[in-house]
């Protein structure tokens, strides 16, 4: 056995050969752990090898070009695969034919490219024809790699081949691929090499060596292609992680009635229910399968007596080989204890195992699979919690099709990955985004995905394609991002031209509205009504489980009681941040506001506040109310005042009108407040340092709410007053003087007391750095990282999304730091503060209430420095529950 070695980049599996890999992902990249480890446990793996992650990044950094070493490492390669297989590659009497594939650590389904039949020429089909006994077989093999080699590794266009065998079939009067004849298939590779030389202007390779080595290099260049890196910034992947590159010895699933190739799960991907799943092809090739090209058939009788299909599954057709299949799901499942995803072909009765990863599931799926593993004893409670992503609940908490609304269903298809969604018909991937970017709900239509589609895949609600089975790129793309999909709709055709589609007779324009629902399969016409989702069962089941193991409490961010209520039925501990600003903003009240803000002088101010007391009063008895007995964070009011006026010359006539005064004078107040920089301007604390009657108003309607709901229940509320955009330690001694004396005021006028906390929001550089004084008065700290990143590297929010995209795929930022923490900048300013701040006051309430309260890497993050809670928007409180308890398993 070799041992690992920094210089080693090649290592091989299959045949009994073992070069120490031992799975290592990051070595070897997942597809080539997973065969390694395949064939160490004695399953049938055609035999390879594999080149690392490593040479990916030593490929990059060296501008393309291989060390002398890979050279003779991959020749040994090549050796090792002619010993076990008895072929030589480019013998032409017995050739060996290797596929070529990607595999990075993750998977990344469909996203990178692959070869297959490599090792075909003029001379070695001849010879493939030969052995096999089967010349259509061998053309038939030949046409495709020269398609394929075309597409990946020669950048050729994919649709002049595809157009060259429409056209040989429609001659023929053909429908299906399997009719064209070995004859058919020389006439055809001749017009395949034909458009190589005309769009390559070289003839199609025939040096088999050249062939290896140039999809040795589109694969590696695949890495960095424009999908990609899509991909990987959606996934938040690392680009320097790279991909390995397998080369294993063909199998072929298309030699004749006795041959298939299929995809297959260990369990149901889309409901988590333990049965086998998957679809297979007889006399195919697995690109076939994830194409889409041919619509597959059921694995399981069961499946396809469901579906009321008519072709016999493979257990019916082949139940010798589906019973040793069964058997090898079993080990599988047993050995890497998680469902598998698997590839496997059948040779003239021969089974192969191509490929097995942990499989992509839905959110439903991924909590079955979890409860029920642990619940078998095949992993522990602790174990489920950690294996099922904290981003892909999003898909179960937002609402699905109502079954009581009307349906005008158009047609069916696939239910290839659950959920619901309404939008306008897009034909494109590019035309989705950009619809999308506008705020529009999109259907992404396709006759079938393919990875150049990803952008237009991720920008839209749902995704309908008219080819694919339910394995297809489409599917399995979908149920990775949470989005529904109906696949294989078979009536579904798309005239890109007139930008119109026909679905059983009916014709629909390019932005009418249609309605998936992934679950059913089923395709309407119009916008269905839906309904709320219920959260129990295996839901239940895991939040339990991981708010054993949790330390992090979580929080919501709400000011509404409908969000608190939202809220607390996702087990939120309390509210972490409540917005004041957005009960002025309501359309009972603006006037009062605006009469204030237009008010020239303090007694005229305080009129108008004493107009708002009692509503904002009532909307904190409100929150209290629902949130009883747990801990509400309520921000004072934060933005600059000329935000509640007019903008535009037509309102400011209503505006006054309902405010009593002058249009002029509106007009004069408006530009006296105008600000060029609003949000470093006349905001947060600075008002209450300026006016402030407006804090005092809202310290009297907090405290008097209090009062009455203990009153009313006994139970008393938990008021923790924030002062917004504080920089020194004197604004917040200011203010705090405000807040206790309102207090002390309400206190002796009530004959009643309830505890309460002031503290600030760190949003400021300043404010962080400072924490220390500012923890001399502060009871508490509440990160708003929204602001604190937005002037810590000095990038507004509102405007980044124009250039933060391609600073992510730079390398500039890892991932968008709006999305997720900026721990070298911002995080570190966080941990600053904190350090600091408990020096000052130790036990000091430490949380964040900024977007990435919801973020499972930055509540991650928030675990590392020891705050005490996150706060989120209500529909991500589970999110953050189940991210808070992987993290502390994470910091064991």
């Amino acid at each position: 056995m070799t041992a690992l070695t920094e210089t080693r980049y090649v290592y091989r599996f299959g045949g009994g050969v073992d070069d120490g890999g031992k799975g290592d992902k990051n070595l070897l990249g997942g597809k080539g752990a997973n065969l390694d480890g395949m064939a160490a446990i004695g399953l049938p793996v055609p035999p390879g090898f594999t080149i690392t992650t490593q040479m990916c990044t030593r490929y990059y950094q060296d501008g393309g070009v291989y060390p002398e070493s890979v050279k003779a490492e991959v020749a040994a390669g090549l050796a090792h695969i002619e010993q076990v297989t008895g072929k030589q590659f480019g013998n032409t009497a017995d050739p060996l034919l290797v596929s070529v594939r990607s595999g990075a650590r993750i998977s990344m389904p469909g996203m990178m490219d692959t070869v297959l039949n490599l090792g075909l020429n003029d001379e070695t089909v001849e010879g493939l024809a030969a052995t096999s006994g089967d010349e259509r077989f061998a053309w038939d093999s030949y046409r495709r790699f020269i398609q394929m080699y075309s597409d990946v590794v020669l950048e050729l266009d994919h649709g002049a081949f595809e157009e060259a065998l429409d056209i040989a079939k429609e001659d023929r009067g053909y429908e299906l691929d399997t009719e064209m004849t070995a004859a058919d298939w020389k006439l055809l590779v001749a017009e395949y090499k034909a458009i190589v030389a005309k769009l390559w202007t070289r003839p199609f390779p025939q040096d088999v060596h050249d062939q290896l080595w140039g999809a040795i290099g589109a694969v590696f260049g695949s890495w960095q292609s424009d999908r990609a890196k899509v991909y990987r910034r959606l996934n938040a992947i690392p680009g320097e992680w790279g991909t390995a590159v397998n080369v294993q010895a063909m199998v072929f699933g298309n030699m004749g009635e006795t041959s298939a190739t299929g995809v297959a799960f260990t369990r149901d991907p889309a409901t988590g229910e333990n049965a086998y799943y998957g679809e297979y092809l007889i006399n195919a090739q697995g690109e076939d399968v994830v194409a889409g090209i041919r619509t597959p058939q059921y694995l399981t009788r069961a499946a396809r007596e469901r579906a009321g299909a008519k072709p016999l599954s493979m257990e019916e057709a082949m139940p010798q080989t589906y019973a040793e299949l069964a058997g090898v799901f079993e080990i599988l499942e047993k050995h890497y204890r998680d469902m598998q995803d698997i590839e496997f072909t059948v040779q003239q009765g021969k089974l192969w195992m191509l490929q097995t990863r942990s499989g992509k599931r839905t959110a439903k799926a991924a909590l079955k699979i979890a409860v029920d593993m642990a619940r078998e004893g095949l992993i522990s409670e602790e174990e489920a919690v950690a294996r099922v992503d904290p981003a892909a609940l999003d898909q179960l908490l937002h609402p699905t099709l109502d079954p009581k609304a009307p349906r005008d269903v158009l047609t069916k298809g696939l239910p290839a990955s659950p959920g619901a969604a309404s939008g306008a018909i897009v034909l494109d991937a590019d035309t989705a985004e950009k619809l999308a970017e506008q705020g529009k709900a999109v259907i992404l239509v396709r006759v079938e995905t393919s990875p150049e589609d990803i952008h237009g895949m991720h920008a839209a609600r749902g995704i309908l394609t008219a080819r694919g089975g339910m394995t297809s790129h489409a599917a399995v793309v979908a149920r990775g991002m949470g989005r529904p999909c109906v696949s294989g709709a078979g009536s579904l055709s798309i005239d890109g031209t007139a930008r119109t589609v026909r679905m059983e007779g009916r014709v629909l324009k390019e932005g009418d509205i249609v309605t998936i629902d992934g679950s059913t399969g089923e395709i309407m016409a119009n916008e269905v009504a839906t309904v709320q989702p219920e959260l129990a069962g295996d839901f239940g089941t895991l939040m339990e489980w991981a708010d054993k193991v949790r330390r992090l409490r979580i929080r919501a961010n709400a000011e509404t009681p409908q969000d608190c209520r939202t809220a607390r039925d996702f087990g939120a501990e309390g509210v972490g941040l409540c917005r004041t600003e957005h009960m002025f903003f309501d359309a009972a009240r603006i006037t009062a506001v605006r009469e204030m803000i237009l008010a020239e002088d303090e007694a005229g101010r305080r009129a108008a506040l004493a107009r708002l007391l009692p509503e904002q009063r009532d909307d904190f008895a409100e929150i209290f109310m629902v949130m009883a007995g747990l801990p509400v964070t309520i921000r004072l009011l934060d933005p600059p005042l000329h935000e509640f006026l007019p903008h535009a010359d037509a309102d400011f006539e209503d505006v006054a009108r309902a405010a009593g005064v002058a249009v002029d004078t509106l007009k004069r107040r408006a530009a006296e407040l105008h600000e060029f920089n609003p949000m470093l301007g006349h905001r947060g604390c600075r008002l209450g340092v300026t006016y402030p009657e407006i804090y005092e108003m809202q310290a009297r309607a907090i405290f008097e709410a209090a009062l009455i709901v203990k009153e009313r229940t006994g139970e008393a509320p938990i008021p923790e007053v924030m002062i917004p955009l504080v920089a020194t330690a004197r604004e917040l001694e200011l203010m705090k003087a405000i807040v206790d004396r309102v207090a002390a005021e309400v206190f002796a006028e009530r004959g009643a007391s309830v505890d309460y906390l002031v503290g600030t929001m760190i949003e400021l550089p300043r404010a962080a750095l400072k924490a220390g004084e500012i923890a001399e008065i502060g009871e508490f700290f509440s990160f708003g990282t929204n602001d604190l990143t937005q002037t810590t590297i000095g990038i507004s929010r509102d405007d980044a999304g124009r250039f933060l995209t391609q600073y992510v795929d730079k390398g500039i930022f890892e991932r968008d730091p709006f999305v997720s923490i900026d721990v070298d900048g911002v995080g570190e300013l966080i941990e600053l503060a904190a350090e600091r701040g408990r020096k000052t006051r130790p036990g000091i309430k430490l949380g964040i209430c900024g977007e990435h309260g919801g973020d499972p890497a930055s509540i991650a993050f928030c675990e590392k420095i020891g705050l005490d809670y996150v706060s989120a928007s209500p529909y991500r409180v589970p999110i953050a529950r189940l991210a808070a308890a992987q993290a502390a398993l994470a910091g064991r």
